[in-house]
C-alpha cells in the first residue's frame, strides 16, 4: 500500500511514542494521548503496519444485532432525523454495539466504494483494540463523547477521516451502543467539529431516554427538569419508581441526582438507593397526585441534595396493570393563604405550616428580605384563623420615632405627659384585643420597650403610661423582620428571652428571584393593580419576559411599584418592555446609552427644561414620539418631565403625577 507523506509522518510520530521518545506530544489532547499509549503498550498495535478494514460476515453481524434489536427499533426515528441533518454536509452515520461493531448505518449510495474502503459501513469493526484510536473505540473505552479528528486517529489510513461519537447507556449506566457521525474529508481545524459533538451528544441522549421510556413503559416514571417549559417535551431527568416511591432505575440525569444525594447522605448499607420522596422534598401523595392536581400536570419540588428547585411530571403506565391508586384528598382550601403562591416549593412549606398555625395562639416570627410580603402573610394568617372577626393592628417598629413608640404601643392616661391628648389614648396593643397584633421590623424595637413587651406576652396584660392598674388583653402576636436576629442578640441589641417568646414558630419567606412561581406572582400583582384602576391595559409578552428575568432586589414591593409606574405612564392599550422602569428592562429594551455625567450649571438644567418643553409642544405632548426623537425610553422622558415640573395638559387640573 502506497502511503502519503502525512501518513508516513504520522507513523514516525507513533513509532517514537512506542520507543518512549515522545512522552510529551505537543498539541496532543490528553484523551488521545492516553489512547495512543494503550494502542502501543496494551494492545501491541504496530503503527508501521496499518490494518485493513475488518467487516463482519452477515451471520456474525446478525449475532451482534440480536442483543440490541430492541434498541435499534427505538433508535430508528432518532437515527433518521440525525442523518437528515448531517447528510447534506457529507457525513455518514454509524450506530455500533458496545463492542464497536457497526450494527446500523446511514450513508450516501454514491459514496459506497470510498466508504467501504474507509470502514464507514455496516458490519465494520471499530473496536479500539483492533482499529486503534478512533471515535467509536475510544468512546466505548472512556464512556464519554469524543471527536477523533484526522491525525488523532492511530491508524495512518484513517487520518483523512473526522469522526464524532457519543455513548448510549442502559438504565444502569452501562454503555450499550455508540452513535457516530463521520466524514471522509473535513476542514483541518479540530474546532470545525464542535457543533457535531454537541449534535451527536444530544441525539444520543434522546435515543437513550426513548429506550428508557420503552423499557419501563409499564412503570410509573418521574420526568423532571430545571425549566418548567421543557418538562413534557424534553425533560432531562427520568426516574422509574414503584407504587411505594422506591426507585427502580434512572437515566443519566436521574443517576446524577441519585449520586448527588448519596454524596450528601452516604448509604449506611451497600446498594441502598434513596426513594423518590427522599430525593425530592415531597410526600408520596404529592408525587402520585401530580396528574390530577395540576392543570399542566407539572409540579415544583425542592431537590434535597442541593436545595435547588426542579419541575416534575408523572408519566403513568400505558398498560393499566397497576392496582388503582387512591389519590390523597387535596387540603381544605384556605383562600387567604392559597392566593399567596402557586407552585413554589419554599412557599408550599411556608403555607403548609401557616395552615396548621392559623387557629393557634402560638406567636409567629416571619422572616425574609425586605419586600417579600411579610405583612401580607401576617394578615392572611389573621384572616384565615379563628380571630378573623377581631382587629388586625399592624405596627412598623422602624417607622415610629423612638420617643413616641412607647406611648403608641402601650397608650396613656389623661395628663400622663405634656403634649398628650387630653383624653388619653388606647395603645395599639389594647386596640388589638381580641385579634392580632403585628409588629413589623421587630429587630428595630428599642431595648427598654423589649422588656415591657416581654411582660405583655408573659402576663397577657398591658400597663398604659400613667396607669396604676394593668389592663388584660387577649391577642395573638405576629412579628416580622429582615434582620439577622442571632446577630442582634449577640451584639446585645435584642433580648434573647423575648426572641424565644416571639419565635414560637418561624415562617421564612423566599426572595422573589428564588421563587418558581414568579409568573404567578407578577400576574397576580398586575391583575390587582388593574382592578384598582378599573383598567383593561394588557401586559405584553416582552414586558413579562423582562419582569421574569429581573433579579428584584426589592422583591414584591418593588414589583408592585414597577407595575404601578408602567400603568401610570403607559399611553396605549398594552404595557411593553419600554414602559417598565429602566432598571427592569434589562437587555430587552434599548441599547445602553452613553450618559454625560459632567456636573452642569443651573442654567444648563433650565435649558434642558426649555428644550424638553419645546419638544413636547411640537409633538403634541406625545411622549412616545419625543422618546424616539431623543433616543431614550418613555419612562426616562416622564422622569425628566417630573424633574422640571412639566405637566401634560390633561393632568394640569390636578397638578400632580400619579405615584
Amino acid at each position: 500500500m502506497q502511503l502519503r507523506h502525512e501518513q508516513r509522518q504520522h507513523i514516525e510520530t507513533l513509532i517514537r511514542l512506542s520507543e518512549g521518545q515522545a512522552k510529551h506530544l505537543d498539541g496532543c489532547r490528553e484523551v488521545i494521548r492516553r489512547s495512543w499509549e494503550r494502542c502501543v503498550g496494551e494492545y501491541r498495535l504496530d503503527p508501521g503496519r496499518p490494518r485493513p478494514v475488518r467487516v463482519l460476515t452477515q451471520q456474525a453481524l446478525k449475532e451482534h444485532r440480536e442483543p440490541v434489536d430492541e434498541l435499534l427499533h427505538v433508535a430508528r426515528a432518532g437515527v433518521d432525523q440525525l442523518f437528515a441533518q448531517i447528510a447534506p454536509l457529507g457525513y455518514v452515520l454509524l450506530l455500533t454495539d458496545r463492542r464497536g461493531i457497526t450494527v446500523d448505518f446511514r450513508g450516501q449510495p454514491g459514496q459506497d466504494p470510498a466508504l467501504r474502503k474507509a470502514g464507514l459501513y455496516l458490519g465494520a469493526d471499530w473496536d479500539e483494540r483492533y482499529a486503534g484510536t478512533c471515535a467509536v473505540g475510544t468512546c466505548v473505552h472512556d464512556a464519554q463523547a469524543i471527536t477523533c479528528h484526522q491525525s488523532e486517529h492511530f491508524d495512518a489510513t484513517h487520518i483523512s477521516l473526522t469522526c464524532t461519537a457519543a455513548p448510549i447507556a442502559d438504565p444502569q449506566g452501562n454503555v450499550i451502543a455508540v452513535l457516530d457521525i463521520s466524514a471522509l474529508q473535513s476542514p483541518r481545524s479540530h474546532e470545525s467539529q464542535n457543533f457535531g459533538l454537541s449534535l451527536v451528544s444530544l441525539y444520543a441522549r434522546m435515543i437513550e431516554d426513548a429506550y428508557f421510556l420503552h423499557r419501563y413503559r409499564d412503570c410509573l416514571i418521574l420526568r423532571f427538569d430545571t425549566a418548567r417549559e421543557f418538562v413534557h417535551l424534553n425533560g432531562r431527568g427520568l426516574i422509574a419508581i414503584e407504587e411505594d416511591g422506591s426507585v427502580i432505575a434512572a437515566n443519566g440525569e436521574g443517576r446524577s441526582l441519585l449520586d448527588a444525594h448519596l454524596r450528601r447522605w452516604p448509604a449506611w448499607t451497600p446498594g441502598w438507593v434513596p426513594s423518590a420522596t427522599q430525593l425530592f422534598e415531597a410526600e408520596l401523595g404529592d408525587l402520585l397526585s401530580i396528574p390530577a392536581t395540576r392543570d399542566d400536570q407539572i409540579r415544583a419540588f425542592r431537590v434535597r441534595a442541593n436545595d435547588s428547585t426542579c419541575f416534575v411530571t408523572l408519566i403513568e403506565p400505558r398498560s393499566r396493570r397497576l392496582a388503582p391508586r387512591v389519590v390523597p384528598p387535596s387540603p381544605t382550601p384556605v383562600p387567604a393563604l392559597d392566593r399567596l403562591a402557586s407552585d413554589d416549593p419554599a412557599m408550599h412549606r411556608v403555607l403548609k405550616l401557616a395552615r396548621r398555625l392559623r387557629n393557634e395562639t402560638v406567636s409567629v416570627l416571619i422572616t425574609g428580605e425586605t419586600g417579600t410580603g411579610k405583612e401580607v402573610l401576617a394578615r392572611a394568617l389573621h384572616d384565615s384563623g379563628s380571630r378573623a372577626d377581631g382587629p388586625f393592628v399592624a405596627v412598623n417598629c422602624a417607622a415610629i420615632p423612638e420617643s413616641l413608640i412607647e406611648s403608641e404601643l402601650f397608650g396613656y392616661l389623661p395628663g400622663a405627659f405634656t403634649g398628650g391628648r387630653s383624653k388619653g389614648m388606647r395603645g395599639l396593643i389594647q386596640q388589638a384585643d381580641g385579634g392580632t397584633l403585628f409588629l413589623d421590623e421587630i429587630g428595630d424595637m428599642p431595648l427598654p420597650l423589649q422588656t415591657r413587651l416581654l411582660r405583655v406576652l408573659a402576663e397577657r396584660e398591658v400597663m398604659p403610661l400613667g396607669a396604676e392598674k394593668a389592663v388584660r388583653v387577649d391577642l395573638r402576636v405576629i412579628t416580622a423582620t429582615h434582620r439577622d436576629m442571632s446577630e442582634l442578640i449577640a451584639n446585645g441589641r435584642f433580648r434573647e428571652d423575648l426572641y424565644y417568646r416571639l419565635n414560637g414558630a418561624q415562617l421564612r419567606l423566599p426572595a422573589l428571584r428564588d421563587r418558581a412561581d414568579r409568573h404567578y406572582v407578577i400576574r397576580s400583582v398586575y391583575e390587582a393593580l388593574v382592578a384598582e384602576r378599573d383598567s383593561d391595559v394588557r401586559l405584553r409578552a416582552d414586558a413579562m419576559s423582562a419582569l421574569l428575568a429581573y433579579a428584584w432586589p426589592g422583591n414584591i414591593r418593588q414589583l408592585r411599584n414597577a407595575l404601578d409606574f408602567a400603568l401610570a405612564t403607559v399611553e396605549g392599550e398594552e404595557i411593553t418592555v419600554h414602559d417598565l422602569p429602566e432598571e427592569c428592562q434589562g437587555g430587552l429594551a434599548i441599547a445602553p446609552q452613553v450618559i454625560d455625567v459632567t456636573p452642569q450649571p443651573a442654567c444648563a438644567d433650565d435649558d434642558d427644561a426649555q428644550a424638553l418643553h419645546a419638544l413636547l409642544q411640537e409633538a403634541g405632548w406625545n411622549v412616545s414620539l419625543v422618546a424616539r426623537r431623543l433616543g431614550v425610553s418613555r419612562p426616562t422622558v416622564y422622569r425628566r418631565m417630573r424633574r422640571h415640573g412639566l405637566v401634560p395638559p390633561n393632568r394640569r387640573e390636578a397638578r400632580c403625577w400619579p405615584e
